[in-house]
């Protein structure tokens, strides 16, 4: 398996991608995934795991950092926009048809976390997707107003669109409009804010385990009032016949919105448990990812190369 830097454009913003090649010969093009990150990860953490095991099993992957993050462009830094999400899912599948180890007709969608609510949004939009998987998926607009396990306080939201509000006018005015603050200091602050799905990010995004400079340790203001508006799964009844897969740890506090999203999707769908995987566990830990890709492989295998 080779690995390639990349660049391609998204709505005149320029995404920084590595794309994986299978080190194997094949007969002609080969089928693609495009693999969409987290929130706040870039595609050197477990995006990139996943293209990588992905391409190793025979399908050229392309892991993007999201416009406004990582390596690629966008001003402000940090923004989380979810229509520029779904859009940048778009224009990886558009670079892929210009690829000539590519076949433009087997190019199917993984998004993992935040990356799964938008690529069912853009599944939803976009035939040239010929199928989607998710894992851990989360919808980021549906967990900033509801919480990770659904059952947040409605003022919390309240509080955040106060603040970006506040932003707003202050940016409006000439003066630093601040950030919002993703990740606490400690460990023991995440468990008392979110309790062991805080931890788990924390333990995940702020240790060694799985820490890279570039990932977002802040998000713009405005990223909150353009959540509010936002419901990336108002296509997924769009996606059929086109088949829908989605992996879920049973311990993951976030699988309400796996099994919202299944409930309206309308074609070819499953829910595909791993045993004893919390949300975050999916993202690194080799025995939960290992069933995680053997299921992948066979969905993928069965609708963009069976």
């Amino acid at each position: 398996m080779a690995r390639t830097t990349v660049s391609f454009d998204s709505a005149g913003i320029p995404l920084a991608a590595h794309l994986y090649t299978p080190d194997t010969p094949a007969p002609g093009p080969r089928p693609a995934l495009v693999v969409g990150h987290p929130g706040t990860g870039v595609k050197e953490q477990t995006s990139g795991t996943y293209a990588g095991l992905m391409a190793e099993r025979g399908f050229v992957t392309l892991a993007f950092d999201a416009a406004h993050q990582g390596e690629s462009g966008g001003l402000p830094r940090g923004l989380e926009d979810p229509a520029q999400r779904v859009e940048d899912f778009k224009a990886a599948v558009s670079y892929l048809t210009t690829r000539d180890d590519v076949d433009a007709d087997r190019i199917g969608l993984l998004g993992i976390c935040a990356s799964g609510g938008y690529s069912l949004a853009a599944t939803g939009g976009d035939h040239r997707v010929r199928a989607v998987a998710t894992v851990s998926t989360a919808e980021p607009a549906r967990q900033f107003r509801l919480g990770a396990d659904g059952t947040q306080d409605p003022a919390v939201f309240q509080a955040l669109l106060d603040a970006a509000a506040a932003a707003r006018s202050a940016a409006a005015r000439g003066e630093d409009p601040g950030t919002m603050t993703m990740f606490p200091e400690t460990a023991e602050r995440a468990r008392a804010l979110g309790g062991e799905h805080g931890v788990e990010g924390f333990a995940y995004y702020c240790t060694p385990r799985g820490r890279h400079e570039r990932s977002a340790k802040t998000l713009a203001w405005e990223s909150i009032d353009r959540m509010a508006i936002h419901d990336a799964f108002a296509a997924v009844p769009l996606i059929g016949p086109r088949p829908v897969l989605q992996v879920i740890g049973e311990r993951a506090v976030t699988a309400w919105m796996a099994v919202e999203a299944h409930q309206r999707a309308t074609g070819p769908k499953e829910i595909h448990w791993i045993k004893d995987a919390s949300h975050v566990d999916l993202y690194d830990k080799k025995q939960y990812i290992d069933p995680a890709v053997d299921k992948l492989t066979d969905f993928f295998t069965t609708h963009l190369t069976g």
